[in-house]
């Protein structure tokens, strides 16, 4: 293939797949926009915490922002040959490959003091878990991971005896968000009922043993951790092997691209 025919392939490879992304990136920053403004209705349809799904809409908007940059820069600089965008196309692509590199770098070399950070957070949102009033943000966030991985307390379902409520209390209050459905308490051994104040603080009744998960978070999140590190790493490897593909890709176009109009005004 000519050089000319080459560079062709090149520049209109860039703009489909950009156009590809651009269009993407609408429609993340769209559905993170509806879960933002509509954030009741998925939380009675996912059950899941006002806070995740809050989070997750501002993760989801910050995401199609920057594909939706990513990929008008990329259209635009290639399509018209624009060399200032193609620049700065290059540029992003190089901080967010050097980002996750860096990201990457700091979660393992550093991952026994983020583990112990958190689980001194983790202890924190459990001591000081409210009892008048709703729970805020802190606390959901706590309770939905609760739920999600169906796991009690950091070490185990013991620490919430730290918590001054559940210690002082007359009555054997738990977390919710811990209670067990196949706890043999649900089948007669004990009788467990819902709080009046459930919805308010997050707490619920028990009469006998609590009927909670008996695991605690920390072996939850290790657990999850191994059966997706391969589905993780594999993901974090083919965005940054796309990454360097474009960014190649890109670098050709910059570097030709003003060889041709050197041509052009010479024979002009």
């Amino acid at each position: 293939m000519s050089p000319h025919g080459c560079l062709s392939v090149t520049k209109y490879f860039l703009f489909l797949f950009n156009l590809l992304f651009f269009v993407l990136g609408g429609i993340i920053l769209s559905f993170g926009l509806w879960i933002l403004i509509d954030q009741q209705s998925f939380a009675a349809i996912l059950g899941s915490s006002l806070y995740a799904l809050k989070v997750w809409s501002y993760i989801l908007s910050g995401v199609g922002i920057i594909t939706m940059l990513m990929g008008f820069l990329g259209c635009l600089g290639s399509l018209k040959e624009i060399k200032c965008m193609l620049g700065f196309y290059f540029g992003f692509l190089f901080l967010l490959f050097a980002a996750q590199i860096t990201i990457g770098v700091l979660l393992y070399t550093q991952r026994v003091t983020l583990s112990g950070k958190v689980g001194v957070f983790v202890e924190d949102a459990i001591q000081t878990y409210p009892l008048a009033g709703p729970p805020s943000e802190k606390y959901q966030s706590w309770d939905f991971i609760q739920g999600q991985l169906q796991c009690c307390g950091w070490n185990s379902y013991l620490d919430w005896h730290q918590n001054p409520v559940v210690d002082n209390s007359s009555r054997q209050l738990y977390p919710c968000s811990c209670h067990n459905s196949s706890s043999p308490g649900e089948r007669g051994t004990n009788i467990t009922k819902a709080s009046s104040m459930q919805g308010a603080t997050g707490f619920c009744i028990a009469y006998g043993e609590w009927p909670v998960y008996r695991q605690g978070c920390a072996i939850s999140v290790q657990g999850w951790l191994a059966n997706n590190i391969i589905s993780i790493v594999g993901v974090c490897l083919g965005i940054a092997l796309m990454e360097l593909c474009l960014m190649m890709l890109s670098m050709f176009l910059f570097r030709n691209m003003g060889q041709n109009y050197d041509k052009l005004t010479r024979y002009s």
